[in-house]
């Protein structure tokens, strides 16, 4: 059987709690669709209609260019006179056509024609490219419904309002479109919003329960609908709408709506009905036009040349002053130039129009002070730059076999002109590529492989060792390097292999808990049981590979696929998910053999960033209801029972330990549930999971809360997510450049200070400035502390006689809440532009936004 259709079996919707799960439209009522902006209508299934008056919808063809065949010449012409020095040679090149020209007309007019004509193919050739490149887009194929149940490849710029498309996993979407029906039975689908909103976590969607049988080619026959919603608009998170279908009207709200360019994950294939195409799709709405582009330098030549102008228009007043002066009163003794039958221009009687006659002479003249040369250099010099950067080898990502593509060359030089670089850690510094690496389990730590930040911490020290020995005498020298020697052994694994790990997802190295040695430990029913809450609180997907015959796993996020990665090495192999139960398979066990064990799971609170935990209830084989939650340590440790915290201290060690490490941390605990207990708070839980209103989330986190207390702590998880390759390298040379860089993270302030220094954001002999909040219950005095810190050290930097000494400013979410106040902000900024390095951690995404516009108030 297709693996899709065994997909298709499940139904998340049972599981959903918060994200998904929404009541029926006909208990929610449709909505009141009328008046302005909210006059489209969608005949679904039916795109001929959409063709004829009053709809003519857009096409699904895009275009990013700033030109066309009729605009290029008039907009190109009017985009080169806005420099000064095109609008003066036009002006020369018109006087001398006139008799006062001292040269011929060509001699001007060539040289701009040269200049404004190499500019213009510039322009058509990097805009030729966008045109190539929308084509490609627009040449994409989609399957759509051709009638009688028929699907086929159409192109995505023929795609009409009202078709029928069925996308595959991990295609783009050509349009935004209604979500009718996917592979899973209950319409849920996986969504990846990159492009739009830079997130890598995946969000879900699900369609209309009415719409959930059109789950085939074939049942598309003989479909019909009208959608009446909101009219095209640019806000990506909102959408209203109604669906009239089989004679009943349903609400449409933006959980339904697939938006173009973002792309359909761990879902075998979606069908969707196209509402809004080209550019009246949501992503091209917030597209802006290809703006005309001028640098700093560009600029700045601009005002070179009105400087060089005034200079020009003083030489040539004098030179003409001089001229008429000479006419008037030498003239007519110069019986040589025949004064009395001489034109207007040398009459001397007439010394003003000779005056002024010269002048226009003398400004084409002495023009050459003006040098139109320059402008064909840096023309040259930047169509040669952005075609070395599109072929340079060192930007090309092999992965994905994409080069480095400047889709305009007239900000090349910015890139030098860079003053500051704002950047956030997960997905930039680092690859977003989740390595189970360290765990702590009963109160013990496991796992001996040293973290990046560890080995870039422990390269920091023996540095220092390094430094002080070398004021010592040669035996000390020896000592110490003895002593690095050490340090490097400690941190650093035996074999170099080790640190390449085969598996993806798993750098985990500890023979006290593989290949089953785990059945040897003191306390290996806990261990069991930390395992089995990896395998099975989760919401990923299971993936044979026939040619390996391993398991792999689409997960929502790689913190997730990491855990049942490791679970799966540890012999805890999640294989099978159905619509009620999850089945994983102990390899290793007191009999010796293999066990298929079956966990129902009768509940399933999923993550959220609100919440930041997971909880499954799940009856096991033996019928015991177990709760297996996990989550951030701060939220687990106050949902303890008295008797839930044995390892609490020793665990709380291990997480502190694996912070500084730069590793992301989750606590694991469980809880055995009576009956009777889970019964009455299910009730209550199926109560308010169906209520009907704005308070129900309130009731269903209440409720949740309810449950999620009295918890036993087993252990807690670390993985790494690896810095990009070259990081530190690209940093140095960064900071060697004089740049400043701001990283703006969600670690604790150990963790960062260690992953600044493994970025080598943080340097050997780089002096560290805290800003930190100390304990108090009055505003007024915290905020009177932090500007004291701020303002010595302002002091300290400005006092600072070394003049190669660099600084560096870490600061805490807390904290900066009050350094980003009205009566703060400038001296928090002054103090941050002193700074080569800048981290902000522990802060929420609001204050990343705050501080983005910062630098920008002391450029």
């Amino acid at each position: 059987m297709p693996r899709g259709r065994i997909r298709a079996r499940l139904r998340w919707s049972h599981l959903y709690t918060f994200s998904c799960y929404k009541p029926s439209a006909t208990e929610e009522g449709p909505h009141s669709i009328e008046g302005h902006g909210h006059s489209r209508v969608v005949h679904c299934n039916q795109p001929l209609m959409h063709k004829k008056k009053p709809f003519k919808y857009r096409s699904n063809y895009i275009s990013t260019t700033k030109y066309n065949f009729i605009t290029f010449l008039p907009k190109a012409l009017y985009e080169q006179f806005h420099r000064v020095a095109n609008l003066y040679f036009l002006g020369a090149a018109i006087l001398s056509l006139t008799p006062l020209s001292p040269f011929s007309a060509v001699s001007m007019i060539a040289p701009l024609a040269f200049v404004v004509g190499l500019s213009m193919a510039k322009e058509a050739l990097e805009d030729w490219r966008r045109f190539m490149q929308d084509m490609k887009v627009n040449s994409r194929k989609v399957k759509v419904h051709k009638g009688e149940g028929v699907f086929g490849n159409k192109s995505w710029q023929k795609l009409q309002v009202g078709d029928v498309v069925k996308v595959e996993k991990d295609q783009f979407f050509p349009a935004d479109l209604l979500l009718l029906s996917s592979s899973y039975e209950d319409g849920i689908c996986y969504v990846e919003t990159m492009n739009l909103d830079g997130e890598t976590n995946l969000k879900v969607k699900r369609a209309l329960e009415i719409t959930l049988p059109l789950d085939e080619d074939e049942a598309f026959r003989r479909f019909t609908g009208t959608i009446k919603c909101e009219d095209p608009n640019p806000s990506l998170y909102s959408f209203i709408g109604n669906f009239d279908y089989d004679r009943q009207l349903f609400a449409l709200d933006p959980s339904q709506i697939l938006l173009r360019d973002s792309k359909l994950r761990n879902t075998a294939f979606v069908y969707g009905v196209v509402i809004f195409t080209g550019h009246d799709s949501k992503v091209m709405q917030n597209a802006t036009k290809s703006p005309s582009k001028r640098s700093r330098i560009e600029r700045k030549m601009d005002y070179v040349i009105y400087v060089l102008f005034s200079l020009l228009l003083v030489i040539s007043l004098i030179s003409s002053i001089g001229f008429a002066v000479r006419t008037k009163y030498y003239m007519p003794d110069w019986w040589y130039l025949q004064p009395k039958n001489t034109d207007d221009y040398y009459d001397p009687e007439k010394p003003g129009v000779s005056g002024v006659s010269h002048l226009v002479t003398a400004l084409i003249l002495y023009g050459y002070l003006i040098p139109i040369s320059l402008y064909v250099s840096i023309e040259v010099v930047k169509v040669l730059q952005a075609t070395f950067i599109n072929q340079d080898i060192q930007m090309y990502d092999e992965e994905t076999g994409t080069p480095a593509n400047a889709r305009t060359s007239n900000l090349n030089e910015e890139l030098g002109q860079v003053d500051t670089i704002l950047s956030d850690k997960t997905g930039t510094l680092t690859c977003n590529q989740m390595d189970f690496l360290k765990c702590s389990i009963a109160g013990t730590a496991y796992g001996v492989r040293s973290s990046e930040v560890e080995l870039a911490a422990a390269q920091q020290m023996a540095n220092d060792l390094e430094d002080r020995d070398a004021e010592r005498s040669t035996c000390s020298r020896q000592k110490g390097k003895q002593q690095e020697i050490e340090l490097e052994t400690i941190v650093s694994s035996k074999d170099e292999k080790d640190h390449k790990s085969p598996i993806k997802g798993f750098s985990f190295e500890d023979g006290r808990i593989m290949k089953g040695n785990w059945l040897k430990e003191p306390n290996a029913d806990v261990i069991m049981l930390f395992f089995q809450i990896l395998a099975v609180c989760h919401t990923a997907i299971p993936e044979l590979n026939e040619e390996t015959g391993i398991y792999t796993y689409e997960a929502e996020s790689p913190d997730e696929g990491a855990f049942l990665v490791a679970a799966r090495e540890f012999g805890f192999e999640f294989f099978k998910r159905t619509q009620s139960s999850v089945f994983v398979r102990e390899r290793y066990s007191a009999s010796g053999q293999a066990i298929d064990r079956e966990f129902k799971i009768l509940n399933m609170l999923e993550f959220t960033s609100k919440r930041k935990r997971m909880t499954v209830i799940v009856r096991d084989e033996d019928g015991q209801i177990l709760l297996f939650c996990k989550g951030a340590d701060s939220i687990i440790f106050d949902r303890l029972a008295k008797n839930g915290r044995i390892y609490e201290e020793d665990t709380s060690k291990h997480l502190n330990e694996y912070g500084e490490a730069g590793l992301r941390t989750l606590a694991l605990a469980y809880r055995k549930l009576d009956e009777s207990e889970y019964s009455a708070w299910n009730s209550e839980f199926q109560k308010a999971k169906t209520s009907i209103g704005t308070d129900r989330e309130v009731m269903l986190e209440k409720v949740a809360d309810m449950m999620e207390r009295d918890l036993i702590l087993i252990g807690a998880t670390a993985v790494e997510d690896k810095l990009q390759k070259g990081v530190p390298q690209c940093i140095d040379k960064l900071a060697q450049a004089g740049l400043k860089i701001w990283v703006l993270t969600g670690d604790k302030m150990e963790t960062a200070i260690n992953i600044g220094f493994a970025c080598s954001l943080l340097r050997q002999g780089m002096k560290q400035i805290c800003i930190t909040t100390i304990s108090s219950d009055t505003k007024t005095l915290i905020k009177e502390n932090i500007l004291m810190q701020i303002t010595n050290a302002s002091q300290m930097i400005k006092l600072e006689k070394d003049p190669h000494a660099a600084f560096a400013l870490i600061i805490d979410g807390k904290t900066l809440a009050y350094a980003l106040e009205d009566d703060m902000k400038q001296q928090f900024l002054g103090l941050a532009v002193l700074c080569a390095s800048v981290i902000c951690c522990r802060v929420s995404p609001k204050q990343k936004a705050l501080v983005r516009f910062l630098p920008f108030l002391f450029s």
